[in-house]
């Protein structure tokens, strides 16, 4: 693994499919292996506010890994990897680039501004509450894992 700066943004569908202590272990096995590791939280992720902080909590992510938008976003340009896992218009680039967008102007993680960028969705075409795909996904710097987030995560566990 030749990435050294790595932020994982998880959103509903890693507590849809309680992945969260499959990636704890990823972030731990990765920290081992000398790299630094985040995570970054939208204050809304999930279905409420701080359901993906308490999620991380209960899987004993250490606290210092853990980081609002507001801390992390200017970080994501300087990022070797990002690995979204079951967030959606959380990390929509429209929210900036389109004003034609439901969500136009709500802040969002810059994730697609990361050197590559991996995105763990259970299928293409779930619009989430914006009722539009999300842009990022056709962007040349991210790939599209399909599948269930808890397979997905056992499955980079297993790999580390």
């Amino acid at each position: 693994l030749e990435a050294d700066n790595i932020i994982i943004v998880p959103g509903y569908g890693l507590a849809v499919a309680q992945a969260q202590f499959a990636v704890a272990d990823i972030a731990k096995k990765l920290r081992a292996m000398g790299k630094k590791v985040r995570f970054g939280i939208h204050p809304v992720a999930g279905r409420m506010p701080g359901q993906l902080n308490v999620l991380l909590a209960e899987a004993s992510v250490p606290y210092d890994m853990v980081f609002e938008m507001d801390e992390i976003n200017d970080d994501f340009e300087d990022t070797d990897v990002t690995i979204v896992i079951g967030a959606s218009d959380t990390v929509s680039s429209a929210a900036e680039d389109d004003p034609n967008c439901s969500i136009y102007g709500m802040p969002v993680l810059r994730v697609w501004k990361s050197k590559n960028v991996f995105v763990s969705k259970r299928t293409i075409g779930n619009t989430g509450y914006a009722g539009m795909e999300n842009p990022i996904l056709y962007k040349e710097n991210v790939e599209v894992v399909l599948g269930d987030a808890q397979d997905t995560c056992e499955a980079l566990r297993s790999a580390l």
